[in-house]
């Protein structure tokens, strides 16, 4: 059966649950389709084919005997290089860490395997997964499929460009400040970002996540389809007790109404006008299908942005900035730069008052989520950028980070975020991003599915 790497995770899944279809055969064409993509894009970093197989015919077996391997049984998925996956390096961009080999899998990693998934490579990110472009010393450049001359995203645009080119059928990111959020919405496919503690975290390989990274970073899902971000998200969830913020909500909620708040220019951003035409479009797609849509504003992003940076620089500031210089990555080391700028150094009296400020910012956008279970909001204030824009100058650097508020403003209070891709402009990639209360997941994927049905850019695609 050709062709097996076009279709949805849950296509497959399903086709190999009723035997159509063998586990061992989808994992050939995945492998052979990384062959023919990857070359162009350089999205997957390391794959071994024969891991990749005996993880399919471990799957086989299991149907053969009788037993249920799981819900996404013999899907190829793809991990983040960030993310501890056993016997795999976690480079995390870093030459540092080219022979940091995890004994263990992470949490995540561990729940797709439970769940059946077959892992098929590791995908590229930027030096240190801060960055919302990803080119590195150690595994080089990653592209966009859709066109090379603008950034697949960071930090997970191997994952985001692996799957949009129809290299294995969920990618496995992670978000701090937009990691999956913005790789979709640049790609052309959909992200989701979790509700801090959903999905556990934990890699044995390193030291104690910081404190921002605690309370801000999440993994989370992109793929092609709303069916197949909710499949993947359902599959990340499960229980670890190795990730002491996990939280075992229901991934459904209770009925909510169908109300969303059109947010054009959150917190006073600016917004080019393809992406306020994309912003529009989303809400008469709702509104079509029985939503009552209001213009409103949001709650603030642009004060939870600066203590998100805060955050992030504090713990860098410590220690991670030997490592800069070890490192040496030209992209790292200008983008922290450029980041320390814009940061001033905080003394430990405004460090506190920032962790203090957390709980009023979380206060007022769940007081926002009662009036609109639902908000409309922009990925980014610009289309994708250009490849590498925020390194040619301070000044594009600051216009880039400005843009990208709705990215680093989200996730300082813990909260979850959907980009649903909705168009091109040309053959660059719109779309919009959803928002909701903690654990709302279900009300995202509920419109996003809604907003996806009227339409979205081809995939998966050849390689520009």
């Amino acid at each position: 059966m050709p062709d097996l790497w076009r279709l949805p995770a849950t296509d497959i899944a399903a086709r190999i649950r009723a035997r159509q279809v063998s586990a061992v055969e989808v994992a050939r064409d995945a492998l052979a389709r990384l062959d023919a993509a990857n070359p162009r894009i350089n999205a997957v970093v390391e794959h071994r084919p024969d891991d990749v197989l005996a993880q399919a015919a471990a799957i086989d077996a299991a149907f053969a005997r009788g037993d249920d391997p799981g819900p996404l049984a013999g899907v190829p998925v793809t991990i983040k290089v960030n993310t501890d996956q056993q016997g795999y390096a976690t480079s995390n961009g870093l030459r540092l860490q080219k022979d940091l080999i995890a004994r263990q899998d992470s949490p995540v990693v561990a729940n797709l395997r439970m769940a059946g998934a077959v892992l098929l490579g590791r995908t590229n990110t930027p030096a240190f997964s801060l960055r919302w472009f990803t080119r590195n010393s150690l595994h080089g450049h990653t592209r966009n499929p859709r066109d090379p001359s603008i950034t697949p995203g960071g930090s997970s645009g191997g994952a985001a460009a692996a799957v949009t080119a129809g290299i294995g059928a969920i990618a496995h990111g992670t978000d701090i400040g937009g990691s999956v959020r913005y790789p979709a919405y640049a790609c052309g496919v959909h992200g989701l970002r979790p509700t801090l503690g959903r999905i556990p975290a934990w890699n044995a390989s390193v030291a104690e996540r910081h404190i921002g990274g605690q309370l801000m970073a999440v993994s989370g899902p992109i793929a092609r389809t709303i069916a197949d971000v909710r499949a993947g998200f359902a599959a990340m969830c499960g229980r670890d007790i190795r990730d002491p913020w996990w939280v075992g909500a229901p991934l459904d909620g209770p009925p909510a109404p169908r109300r969303a708040a059109l947010c054009l220019n959150p917190d006073g951003m600016a917004v080019q006008p393809a992406v306020t035409k994309a912003l529009r479009d989303a809400a008469k797609r709702l509104e079509a299908a029985g939503w009552t849509i209001e213009e409103a504003d949001t709650p603030p992003l642009r004060e939870p942005a600066a203590l998100q940076a805060m955050l992030w620089l504090a713990e860098s500031r410590r220690g991670m900035n030997a490592a800069l210089q070890q490192e040496a990555d030209p992209d790292a080391s200008f983008v922290f730069a450029q980041m320390e700028e814009l940061c001033p150094h905080p003394d430990l009296n405004a460090f506190m008052d920032g962790l203090q400020k957390r709980a009023t910012f979380v206060r007022q956008w769940m007081e926002f989520f009662e009036r609109f279970p639902v908000a409309i909001t922009p990925v980014s204030g610009e289309l994708p950028f250009r490849d590498n824009e925020d390194v040619e100058s301070p000044e594009a650097f600051r216009r880039i980070i400005e843009a990208q508020l709705t990215q680093v403003g989200l996730p300082l209070m813990g909260l979850p975020g959907l980009t649903v891709t909705t168009g091109l402009v040309g053959t660059v990639p719109v779309g919009v991003q959803l928002l909701a209360g903690r654990y709302r997941e279900d009300l995202l994927l509920h419109a996003g599915a809604v907003i996806e049905a009227a339409g979205t850019p081809p995939s998966p695609v050849d390689p520009a």
